[in-house]
């Protein structure tokens, strides 16, 4: 890896800090080329504190290390995307990351779905809410509706109309996530049996 630590007069180049699970980013540091090294041999994310002037070993107080898992290097060859495992909080404040957000795995525009669902059961008026009214028929009748909108799948996909397809693709997969819902599971869950398949 060769890092153009001569860009800047410092010697110090930017350490992006990503989870390599959640991909959620949690800290900024810096290093120079002694604390890149350190890294790679110890496994354990170190950088040069600009503030106490000398290497720095992320939790070398407070046990919160960040577990070495993969460095990138990016076009330009001056900044780091260091993933790591995290153990315990990121942040010196006790937050998961300097961001102050929770590290959790998120699945994007799905996660979203999976909260507005949970809102809407939470919040709303069944008489309002195709959500919450079909919750309020219970667990049979929300099974009972995968069932169908899967078979309206199966329909669309032996024929040529793609529109048809992919609106009916979506119709099942958030009817999924409602049973998810119904059973008290949530799409991680899924995937964590997925990814044991997988090892």
């Amino acid at each position: 890896m060769n890092v153009d630590f001569n860009k800047n007069p410092d010697g110090l180049v930017p350490a992006i800090i990503q989870d390599a699970i959640t991909q959620k980013v949690l800290m900024l540091g810096y290093m120079n080329s002694e604390a890149l090294q350190h890294t790679i041999e110890s496994k354990l994310v170190t950088f040069f504190s600009r503030t106490k002037q000398r290497l720095w070993t992320k939790g070398e107080e407070s046990g919160n290390v960040l577990n070495l898992v993969d460095i990138k290097l990016d076009c330009d060859s001056d900044t780091l995307l260091i993933k790591v495992s995290p153990k315990g909080p990121t942040c010196h404040k006790g937050s998961d990351t300097c961001w102050n957000e929770e590290n959790v795995q998120s699945y994007g525009f799905l996660s979203i779905l999976e909260d507005v669902i949970t809102s809407r059961i939470e919040n709303a008026d069944s008489q309002k809410s195709y959500v919450a009214s079909l919750f309020a028929k219970g667990i049979n009748k929300v099974a009972q509706k995968v069932g169908e909108e899967a078979v309206e799948v199966v329909i669309e996909a032996k024929d040529n109309n793609d529109d048809l397809f992919l609106e009916e693709s979506a119709d099942l997969l958030f009817h999924y996530l409602m049973l998810l819902k119904a059973k008290g599971y949530k799409l991680n869950d899924v995937v964590n049996v997925l990814k044991g398949r997988h090892k």
